[in-house]
């Protein structure tokens, strides 16, 4: 996102994160938190309510590190493990990754296990590794095999997603067969009725399965799914329950045609050969509980304190009927601390998060009104396009919106219908009357990069990753593509020598190389590289 979350009183608290280390220099490293499988059933072995119990470690461990409270990260056992070092003041580690992690060691850190392989023992060592996943108390899906030498890695440059030094293998899929037992329909916010596979439990990658997505009627009809059938399940990337196959296939599911909350009648849809199934009632309790928790939700208005099943409980009240009313909850404190899982405490709390959510942007807003196919970046691309001037974004028509780079004709159209709508724009101007939009003001220092486009190649040294140094050029007015053009203005790459193709594509077509340096010293001082 555009600004991360800062964390750091919740990693103090990591139960192998040194407290000091011996090193007095800056340095920083990369490394990925997890929660261990039998923590992870020991936590879950605690908490009541079925419904309420996490999914699997990555859930866990997910919201653990995001905790207000550091107190409840520390109970929860998360621990870190590093993978690499970006920078060490004053260390010297001959260009080598091990030498870094022998180094984050000696620090104090965990670090990832890792073997140096050759071309000749390569294969032995994956099969080695594959072998103790099923034993493996922490949760891995995959390898990744790079280069020790630094220099060399560097050298290859990366793709506009990957860096080409490395190459991640993932574990085939453990697949297991269970029976079929019902097949749950469940409605969303925009009206879509998903199929979800109930079966008997079966336990994959150390966590135990019930219950998979089925997703659309299309796929559905493609397995030719029937209570009772044996069908093979298997978790995609080691986290998401799928059904891989139906062995007997009696196809006997029939489809609904009221909806499973409101007893509206059911629709299908066809778009592009993928059929699915829609509610056609606008009044549909479910639309209504799930647009409401989008709209709440972290990266759109961001209420804390507003979960799915307390709207569920202000709707079934009256207490809540449109989008703006959420910003009136003081009204009603009675009806809300009788709640269960309330108190005096916790309404205000409740309260002070509806006022902090008064202040937001423009971006958060549009995203907020779950227009299909608007997703958290398109919000903010559509709103940088207009310079977060919200009468502009709320009546941009599809031909200015097909011209932004990202939206496409299907987005457009949505969009275009959602503002159209006389109900909807009545929805939004009783929103515009409950918040205060932050204006974004672009003076001309901020804007250094108007009308300039960047490429970015190979790894950074200032920055966290490339994607942070993406999002200041593009705070700043530039754009970033992911290969080199005869449009593009600038290559950022830190070796000039380098032979990757983005390098060479430059140098034939007389794109201008600039290191980070060079670039540092444009973004703080405003000396353009010549």
């Amino acid at each position: 996102g555009q600004i991360g979350e800062v964390i750091t009183n919740n990693a103090r608290v990591f139960a192998n994160v040194p407290v000091s280390i011996k090193h007095t220099g800056s340095v920083v490293l990369r490394g990925e938190a997890v929660i261990s499988y039998s923590d992870f059933e020991k936590i879950n072995a605690e908490i009541k309510d079925a419904d309420a119990k996490y999914k699997n470690p990555r859930n866990l461990c997910s919201g653990s590190v995001r905790q207000q409270n550091n107190r409840i990260t520390a109970e929860r056992n998360v621990n870190f493990y590093g993978f690499s070092v970006v920078r060490a003041d004053g260390i010297d580690f001959g260009d080598s990754r091990e030498e870094q992690l022998k180094w984050l060691k000696e620090q104090g850190f965990g670090i990832v296990e890792y073997k140096i392989v050759t071309a000749d023992d390569i294969e032995g060592e994956i099969k080695r590794f594959e072998g103790r996943i099923a034993e493996n108390d922490l949760p891995s899906d995959g390898l990744v095999l790079t280069f020790d030498s630094i220099s060399y890695g560097e050298s290859l440059g990366a793709t506009a997603k990957f860096p080409r030094d490395s190459i991640a293998f993932k574990w085939r899929d453990e697949i297991k067969e269970t029976k079929l037992l019902e097949i749950e329909w469940s409605a969303s916010r925009t009206g879509l009725i998903n199929p979800i596979a109930i079966f008997e439990p079966v336990e994959l990658e150390g966590t135990t399965v019930s219950r998979a997505s089925v997703h659309n009627l299309s796929i559905m009809e493609s397995l030719e799914l029937g209570i009772g059938d044996t069908i093979s399940v298997y978790k995609a990337n080691m986290i998401i329950p799928q059904i891989s196959d139906n062995l007997t296939r009696s196809g006997s599911v029939a489809v609904p045609s009221s909806c499973p909350v409101c007893g509206g009648e059911t629709q299908i849809r066809d778009d592009k050969d993928i059929k699915t199934l829609y509610c056609t009632n606008d009044e549909c309790l479910a639309k209504q509980i799930k647009s409401f928790t989008h709209f709440v939700s972290r990266d759109a208005i961001n209420i804390e304190g507003l979960s799915e099943a307390t709207i569920e409980k202000l709707i079934a009240k009256g207490l809540i009927k449109e989008l703006a009313d959420v910003f009136h909850i003081e009204k009603f404190k009675e009806e809300i601390t009788e709640m269960e899982g309330f108190g005096e405490k916790s309404f205000n709390n409740l309260v002070s998060s509806v006022n902090k959510a008064r202040k937001t942007t423009a971006s958060r807003l549009l995203y907020s009104l779950g227009i299909p196919g608007i997703g958290v970046s398109n919000a903010r691309i559509i709103c940088r396009k207009f310079g977060d001037d919200w009468s502009k974004i709320q009546n941009a028509d599809f031909d200015e919106l097909i011209e932004i780079d990202g939206i496409g004709d299907i987005m457009a159209k949505s969009y275009a219908d959602f503002f159209g709508n006389e109900r909807k724009s009545v929805i939004v101007m009783d929103i515009l009357a409950e918040i205060e939009l932050e204006t974004v003001e672009e003076s001309k220092e901020e804007q250094i990069f108007q009308d300039s486009t960047f490429v970015i190649t190979g790894s950074v040294e200032q920055f966290k990753n490339r994607d942070e140094l993406k999002e200041v050029i593009e705070q700043r007015g530039g754009k970033v593509t992911g290969s080199v053009t005869s449009k593009t203005n600038y290559l950022i790459n830190n070796d000039n020598t380098s032979n990757s193709s983005k390098n060479k594509k430059a140098k034939e077509l007389g794109v201008r190389i600039i290191t980070e340096d060079e670039f540092v010293n444009w973004l703080s001082n405003g000396v353009v590289p010549e």
